[in-house]
């Protein structure tokens, strides 16, 4: 069945090892199996595997995704998707352009993080398949992240934007998730709310 970008947004798994209590392929097999709609991985920040490590935990959670149907997502390390045979790549202000991500990977699925209005007006998103909203709650995942920007952005995007995929970043988890949808996301997207759930079939169903 061929998926819309909507759909493969609703229910968007984040995930490197440095992120998990237990085994990263234990975990993800688990979401897969519970109704994860994509997986993105994210292999960085501290205690995170480089080089061969990477490449090799990348190979066996690609897998995992083709079992499953799952699209597989690579976070900004364009030296990953070709050897891992990624579906497609996120990328955040810093990132390599998107611009160039498009020339060099037409056919995959492209998204781009964006958390004010200045970001999105200095970014090509007419070149982006979907767009990565947020931090829209706080979030101590990720070290580096921005400030929250609340549900009004989705709105104010969704306003904007009435027919780009839009996923919602940041601090999601299944007691706020819905009011993300609520907003006018497509989607959400967690780290944590999965990676240190004590029932992780039981955290998928709820976000």
């Amino acid at each position: 069945m061929e998926r819309s970008v909507e759909q493969i947004l609703r229910k968007y798994l984040i995930m490197g090892s440095q992120n998990c209590v237990g085994n990263p392929l234990a975990i993800l097999e688990a979401a897969a199996k519970a109704g994860i709609t994509a997986f993105q991985f994210r292999e960085k920040g501290a205690g995170s595997l480089t080089g061969n490590a990477k490449l090799h935990l990348g190979k066996q959670l690609r897998n995992i995704c083709r079992v499953y149907d799952i699209p597989f997502i690579v976070n900004d390390d364009i030296e990953l998707v070709d050897p891992l045979e990624a579906d497609g790549i996120h990328v955040g202000q810093e990132d390599q352009s998107v611009a160039e991500l498009s020339r060099r990977y037409p056919e995959k699925i492209i998204g781009l993080s964006v958390s004010n209005w200045n970001e999105v007006t200095n970014s090509p998103i007419s070149l982006v398949d979907y767009i990565g909203a947020g931090p829209i709650f706080a979030t101590d995942t990720k070290t580096d992240a921005k400030s929250a920007v609340g549900l009004d952005w989705i709105k104010a995007l969704r306003e904007h934007f009435p027919e780009l995929p839009i996923v919602g970043i940041g601090g999601i988890n299944p007691g706020n998730s819905a009011s993300v949808i609520q907003a006018g996301a497509d989607g959400v997207s967690f780290i944590s709310a999965v990676t240190k759930a004590s029932d992780i079939d039981g955290a998928v169903h709820a976000l």
